[in-house]
């Protein structure tokens, strides 16, 4: 089995339907395993399409997108594309190609360094050195992309590890020559222990991987509490629902339903809109800024104050103010909440 199959099997264990590529020689073996293990490979015209795609995929079924790039202009050119993604907190997992590993740095074909470029752009980065590791990896970037605030995910990944040990063994002794001199012996014998350690263990299965879903996040029961009493309590009051409401798309019907039984107006916002249909009666579209200036309970949902909110002016300054987040950072962002749920 090789790495490309190794790839594909821990995709299909997480529940992936589908990956979003433009198809390059560095990726290629990831693309037939994909194939093979009945995943839907869409090529696309550009690489920022195929990881808008895969955002997209992310967004609609709760499952991290997956995009595959070639190294070099293939992994920067899908740079924009990937920190719509971290700006949106949507889980994705995003592979990129490289040069073969005894060749980085000696002016191999789109050859850079790819990971600094993510260091502000995904929650993990990381770039595989042995066979072995491929399942554990795979397995973790799903783990990383889906917990806490979910965010996308980096994996760099080698030629010489998308091919089976044979094929790199046999390809590596054909660049090291044939000769007897002291140059080329010794030239064999690094390449020699340098496949040695690329293959050095088995991978481990990852095909008994559970299902991919975004980590449920436990709020505090008093919290809870503390900002239901509040709720209950105020005249006139208004809640703002966004984005991360979205993430557990196999509750959003439960969630329909609970909104709909508070009897609160409600102003829903980014991956939140529709969430109530088209006519719910609790469901407001225009004038929220007023809204909000005239509620004596703001409370507001899984979107931060941001632009959206005028930094948190758009707020009557004698309400209460609740800020549900998954977010730490997000939940005091711009206004200090008096209630901040996490």
């Amino acid at each position: 089995m090789h790495g490309g199959q190794i790839i594909a099997r821990g995709l299909k264990a997480r529940g992936v339907a589908f990956i979003f590529t433009l198809c390059g020689g560095h990726i290629s073996p990831i693309l037939v395993g994909a194939r093979e293990a009945g995943i839907r490979v869409v090529d696309v015209r550009q690489e920022p399409t195929a990881v808008f795609a895969a955002d997209a995929v992310s967004r609609l079924t709760g499952v991290p997108g997956v995009a595959v790039v070639t190294a070099g202009p293939g992994v920067t050119n899908s740079i924009t594309a990937v920190k719509n993604a971290q700006m949106a907190k949507s889980p994705l997992i995003l592979f990129g190609g490289a040069p073969a590993t005894a060749l980085r740095g000696r002016g191999a074909l789109q050859d850079i360094e790819q990971m600094k470029l993510f260091d502000t752009l995904v929650k993990w980065s990381v770039s595989v050195h042995q066979d072995c590791d491929l399942p554990k990896i795979v397995a973790e970037a799903f783990d990383v992309a889906l917990s806490g605030v979910p965010g996308p995910v980096f994996i760099e990944v080698p030629i010489d590890l998308l091919y089976d040990e044979e094929f790199v063994r046999r390809w590596y002794t054909q660049k090291s020559g044939t000769s007897r001199g002291v140059v080329d012996r010794v030239t064999r014998w690094y390449l020699r222990r340098h496949v040695d350690k690329l293959f050095a263990c088995s991978p481990i299965s990852a095909e008994s991987a559970r299902k991919a879903s975004v980590v449920p996040f436990s709020l505090e029961s008093a919290d809870l509490q503390a900002a239901a009493g509040r709720l209950r309590e105020a005249e006139a009051p208004v809640l703002v629902v966004g984005s991360q409401v979205a993430l557990r798309t196999d509750k959003l019907d439960a969630l329909s339903e609970r909104l709909g039984s508070l009897g609160v107006p409600v102003f829903l916002a980014g991956m939140a809109r529709g969430l109530l249909g088209a006519d719910h009666p609790l469901q407001f579209r225009h004038g929220r800024s007023r809204a909000l200036k005239a509620a004596d309970l703001v409370m507001i949902a899984g979107m931060p104050c941001d632009f959206r909110l005028d930094y948190g002016m758009q707020i009557n300054p004698e309400a209460r103010y609740i800020a549900i987040n998954r977010s730490r950072q997000a939940l005091k962002l711009n206004k200090k909440p008096d209630l901040a749920v996490h």
